[in-house]
């Protein structure tokens, strides 16, 4: 009698056991499956929205004087502090939110475009401009992103470093290259930082979650 009790006992824990390993598997499975399809479609939207500044860079660069140096890429940003659409057309558009650029950090392999409003889906759908003079405008530009502890949007910032390297395309198709120089952990209320002195040079403010959520992880980088 006791015996029979006793199996009973541990079928229905192997019963409870089994099912919340499949219910961890399914959600595994989810949360990989909108990763890899997430990435895959901001990642054809990047290749797709830079393929022409990297076809104008390599003609650029082609010189027929060997007296003719090369130009800064700062030398093509307009320092009127205005977001335009591409070339003065209308402004292109992903997964129906308006688009303002795109930013690419190989330390962490991820490539999406920047949205141009805050909200709730936004953020779920890509990383998005918060503040600031616009993308690759004079001054600084803080641009946001979940942690979702799987990778996707800024998920890694938290292994960036000092030194690294983000690159930030604008509807213009100016490509700039950002140098990591700042790194700090603050509280979700602060925004002292957001309007700050660039010395006439554009910069980009990181801003997301760290793991547990309690503080935010700010990363500072000055275009070169």
């Amino acid at each position: 009698m006791f015996e029979s009790k006793y199996s009973k006992v541990l079928t229905v824990i192997l019963v409870i056991v089994i099912i919340a390993i499949l219910g961890l598997l399914a959600f595994l499975g989810y949360d990989w499956y909108n990763k890899y399809f997430t990435d895959k479609d901001a990642l054809a939207f990047v290749e797709n929205y830079t393929k022409d500044t990297s076809d104008d860079s390599d003609s650029d660069n082609t010189s027929t004087d060997d007296n003719t140096s090369a130009t800064s890429p700062l030398d093509s940003i307009d320092r009127t502090n205005t977001v335009s659409g591409a070339s003065g057309n209308e402004m292109p558009t992903y997964k129906g939110f308006n688009v303002v650029g795109t930013i690419e950090i190989p330390a962490t392999d991820i490539e999406y475009p920047i949205l141009e409003k805050v909200s709730r889906s936004s953020l779920e759908t890509s990383v998005a401009m918060l503040y600031g003079a616009g993308i690759n405008q004079v001054g600084n530009t803080v641009i946001v992103g979940h942690n979702y502890r799987n990778g996707l949007f800024f998920s890694n910032n938290k292994r960036l470093n000092v030194g690294d390297k983000i690159y930030i395309t604008d509807n213009s198709k100016n490509r700039l290259t950002y140098t990591i120089y700042d790194k700090f952990e603050t509280t979700p209320e602060d925004a002292s930082f957001y309007s700050r002195d660039t010395g006439g040079i554009p910069e980009i403010t990181l801003s997301t979650c760290n793991d547990d959520s309690s503080r935010r992880l700010i990363i500072f980088a000055r275009a070169e």
